[in-house]
């Protein structure tokens, strides 16, 4: 998400830190950067104008000539006024009398139905009881895919492929004041492009059903066309907010920055990957930051919490410490550290230094290692994982063959789980002390 832009303003910002006072022609210097920048990471150029002349004004001003870092003071303006350019956020709006109906609608392509699920997944985790409604009777295999999502999240679906959209989502809301729901989610028909026919029928759903929020989605890899769109659907459909989807695609990003100051519809989720755990809650202080390389910990926090058995990472934490643990703990550490995602989206996450050598050992390179780790663990059988006082050389050839690895391979995973060992050990025996001397 927003790679391209990311090392172009580090790169901006790196040059800036080398200077000591800031001079008129320095923030100049800077800005024609940051604006060629913003520009080819496809930000709408009324914005990219905006933002530029908005810094330009502050940097050449009291508040950085007057500050004991200029640079690092620039580099905070440049953070305050791409927040105020990406809006505030905005929480769904779930008030009033349930059941609160949301209506995702959208062209064709664009990620909706599996969009929908992901909300669905995100609202039952926050403790709302969700119906789906399959008003796509278009689309082959549109409602089976909903069904199969609503199967995996364990959300129910309203689905009748006889039934008109509109007369759909009336019977789906009613189901839904009968049966004690207090969200209904409706997953209507995209078209390849802005069409009458689609706009009637979603005003028809509208009229049929009282709507909470109407959110569309977008999806990001298409750039300024994004912002044509929601223009479009704005002017016909009574728009409340966007999801925008595939980010973790999309090397620029401009269109999520430009979208808000454009059309005036705030963003409510992001799409960040294809499990449907993969939405975010938009929040543009955090976006912010990860745009300028300064990381997103509180996001990295919450998938750790998401992804990790509290107690059984409390059990495993407590044999860690004694150096007790097992290749069976190790097993568990790996499965739930996957639960966060794929390592290139955790590492850009990651602040500045960090995720920079995060980044200079490629994601796939890691992700190759850890399937190997996972495949010889795996390859073991529960008593050698619990006993890895077992592996003797006959084993361990057995393990690599089952894993399609080498020997090598599995002697140098026993080594690294017995330095492991070895330190905690060291380290619970010495209260920390003895770790200078294991290194000698």
């Amino acid at each position: 998400m927003f790679e391209n832009l990311t090392s172009r303003l580090n790169e901006v910002f790196q040059q800036l830190r080398r200077r000591g006072k800031l001079s008129t022609a320095d923030v100049d210097s800077m800005m024609r950067e940051v604006r060629l920048a913003l520009l080819e990471a496809d930000v709408n150029y009324s914005v990219v104008k905006d933002f530029t002349t908005r810094v330009r004004e502050r940097a050449i001003g009291a508040e950085v000539s007057k500050a004991l870092n200029p640079a690092q003071q620039v580099i905070k303006i440049v953070h305050d006024e791409l927040i105020a350019t990406l809006g505030t956020a905005e929480k769904l709006n779930l008030s009033g009398v349930k059941p609160y109906a949301v209506m995702l609608v959208g062209l064709q392509g664009t990620g909706k139905t599996t969009a929908a699920a992901k909300l669905a997944r995100k609202l039952r985790s926050e403790g709302e009881r969700v119906l789906l409604v399959a008003c796509d009777p278009y689309r082959p295999a549109a409602m089976k895919q909903l069904q199969t999502l609503g199967e995996k999240i364990g959300v129910e679906v309203v689905a009748d492929a006889g039934v008109k959209p509109p007369d759909l989502a009336a019977r789906a809301f009613d189901k839904a004041q009968k049966g004690g729901f207090t969200v209904i989610i409706i997953d209507t028909a995209g078209r390849s492009q802005l069409d009458q026919p689609l706009m009637d029928e979603l005003q028809a759903i509208a009229k049929k059903v009282k709507l909470a929020e109407t959110l569309l989605v977008v999806d990001a890899m298409i750039g300024q066309e994004a912002l044509k769109i929601a223009q479009g659907f704005r002017d016909t459909v009574n728009i409340t907010g966007l999801i925008f989807t595939k980010m973790e695609g999309d090397a620029r990003g401009g269109a999520a920055i430009s979208v808000r100051s454009v059309t005036g519809v705030p963003i409510k989720y992001l799409g960040v990957g294809e499990g449907v755990d993969a939405l975010e809650t938009y929040d543009p202080v955090r976006l912010a930051s990860r745009i300028l390389g300064m990381g997103d910990m509180i996001g990295l926090i919450e998938k750790a919490e998401a992804a990790f058995d509290q107690k059984m990472e409390k059990d495993q934490t407590n044999r860690m410490l004694k150096g007790q643990f097992n290749l069976e703990d190790f097993s568990s550490q790996l499965k739930q550290l996957r639960k966060m995602g794929p390592l290139s989206q955790v590492m850009d996450m990651l602040p500045g230094g960090m995720g920079q050598m995060a980044k200079n050992v490629s994601p796939e390179d890691t992700e190759r290692q850890l399937k190997r780790t996972e495949a010889i663990i795996n390859s073991m059988t529960q008593k050698e994982r619990k006993d890895p006082d077992l592996l003797n050389a006959s084993r361990r050839r057995r393990i690599a063959n089952g894993a399609g690895t080498e020997v090598q391979e599995v002697n140098r995973l026993i080594k690294q789980f017995r330095d492991a060992q070895r330190l905690m050990k060291t380290l619970q025996k010495t209260n920390g002390k003895g770790l200078s001397r294991m290194f000698r």
